[in-house]
């Protein structure tokens, strides 16, 4: 392990070396594992994750929190520690990591709290499934992912499959653009809906492959300090129908408003309803983006450390 000159982070030696020899490296939201997808499921998706990684030229970089310590390039048998109940671990955002730190918590990052340390530790490529957003009735509520933040604060190229369409896309994308964060979508000039391939949002720009969009990120990161967005809608033969997803999507919303939740706590409700409705189906779903999303993510990485060769 090297901790970098700080005893709060740990950086694997694979990690380490990789970015010492400048190879691309990927890092990987924990939160999906630990509060997102349900066992046994969420341990393969970690796996599948990261050999998706390894199987495009790239290095995984899972990263959480254990005994407050960031682990960039956590090990499998460190996931399942995180991710067994018994230890609680806290969902941490970009702005939880110290307080964490200090309290000697164990926790899993969000995609805000992962940006966060990957910038850090020097990774240029995040994937993740869906990005958080701007939730529905946030006129009233203010409610807003710090993810969109993190996006406009750390040059770190982000791959996901658009926001989920249990929020407001369109806010969404308003956001981005006012934050001056590009999106970009891979092979498509509409925005991807997560269990949809499209939203019904239209892009200003679109890349062919992961080469294009390493090149567009090295470009856009001469001028701005911003990070970027990459759309990779799932495949067509493995989305949710329409009908399947309207009628889910009706009764996630209806169940957070009946129980009144809010902020952090509304996804996972949304996302457990989700499952609920389509018999799990939305699951399977769930599992097949991410882990694509990390093969692109690795082919993005191994491109962008080609550029820089």
């Amino acid at each position: 392990m090297n901790n970098f000159s700080n005893p709060a982070v740990v950086v694997s030696d694979e990690v380490a070396s990789a970015l010492e020899d400048g190879r691309g490296v990927v890092a990987l939201e924990t939160t999906i594992v630990v509060h997102g997808l349900p066992e046994p499921v969420n341990l393969e998706v970690a796996e599948a994750c990261e050999a998706a990684v390894r199987a495009s030229g790239s290095i995984p970089a899972t990263i959480g929190l254990l005994d407050g310590r960031v682990v960039v390039g956590l090990t499998s048998n460190e996931v399942a520690q995180l991710a067994d109940e018994e230890r609680h671990a806290a969902k941490l955002s970009a702005r939880d990591l110290g307080v964490a730190i200090a309290a000697g918590r164990d926790g899993a990052t969000t995609v805000a709290g992962t940006i966060a340390v990957a910038r850090r530790s020097g990774i240029d490529v995040m994937a993740t499934g869906g990005l958080g957003g701007v939730h529905r009735d946030a006129q009233l509520s203010f409610d807003e992912s710090a993810d969109l933040v993190a996006l406009a604060r750390y040059q770190v190229l982000v791959v996901a499959s658009g926001v989920k369409s249990i929020l407001d896309i369109g806010a969404t994308l308003e956001r981005l653009d006012t934050l001056g964060v590009p999106v970009v979508g891979l092979g498509t000039n509409r925005f991807p809906g997560f269990y949809r391939r499209d939203s019904g949002h239209e892009l200003d720009w679109s890349v062919l492959n992961a080469r294009e969009a390493a090149r567009a990120f090295l470009a856009h990161r001469l001028f701005s300090s911003t990070g970027m967005l990459v759309a990779n809608p799932i495949d067509a033969e493995r989305e949710l129908s329409s009908d399947l997803h309207d009628r889910a999507l009706a009764d996630a919303l209806e169940k957070a408003r009946v129980l009144g939740v809010r902020g952090k706590d509304v996804t996972p409700v949304l996302l457990a309803e989700f499952a609920r409705s389509t018999a799990g189906v939305s699951v399977q779903v769930n599992r097949d983006l991410v882990v694509a999303n990390a093969a692109l993510a690795g082919e993005v990485a191994r491109s962008i450390a080609h550029e820089r060769s």
